[in-house]
């Protein structure tokens, strides 16, 4: 199965990388994954020229099509102004309407304080929920004191398990032949709802 990890750090270490990096090592602890990384930092100048000419460069078409193949999708943004930053959004707004829907996706941020940490539930989950995205019920944010504390080790394993779990069931329904259903004729049905 194939895992995509959107990062949208800006900094080189980032936070927001590093939380990528461990979602991922997550997953890949419980479902066998090949994990590719799209580090939207290295893409915004594309990202910009898309939206004026209409057309991606070949460096943002080769990770709009990394997402759109995914199995499974972990998308983690830095918060800038109480929401998921503008480089995030954009990447996304430049990504088929249809690429994400009911795909499993794990939505993560990081900041510099606990007090953004809505905005997993007011920012990404909407923004997901319209593309049609199948968002895990846990989210993960991660505050600078969160770093090395108790609890966020927790939540990434419980996150990535619960995308894990996604993946491989709808992996699974997929190569599944699907069971047939037994067809009664309506003139039965009639009768049997009669009888009873």
């Amino acid at each position: 199965m194939k895992l995509v990890v959107v990062s949208a750090g800006l900094s080189v270490p980032s936070s927001t990388r590093l939380l990528a990096d461990r979602l991922a090592a997550a997953v890949g602890r419980q479902a066998r994954v090949e994990v590719e990384v799209v580090e939207l930092r290295d893409l915004a100048v594309e990202i910009a020229h898309n939206f004026t000419n209409g057309f991606p460069g070949r460096r943002l078409a080769a990770a709009l099509e990394a997402v759109t193949g995914a199995d499974g999708l972990i998308a983690v943004t830095p918060v800038f102004t109480a929401s998921y930053s503008g480089l995030f959004k954009s990447f996304f707004d430049v990504l088929d309407k249809d690429a994400l829907a009911g795909k499993p996706v794990l939505i993560a941020a990081t900041g510099g304080t606990a007090r953004h940490s809505l905005v997993l539930e007011h920012a990404l989950r909407p923004m997901f929920a319209y593309l049609r995205a199948v968002v895990v019920p846990t989210g993960v944010y991660a505050a600078s004191e969160d770093w090395g504390a108790e609890g966020l080790e927790g939540r990434v394993e419980r996150a990535a398990g619960e995308l894990a779990g996604l993946m491989q069931g709808l992996s699974r329904a997929a190569h599944e032949e699907p069971e047939a259903l037994p067809v009664v004729p309506f003139a039965e049905q009639l009768a049997r709802l009669a009888a009873s």
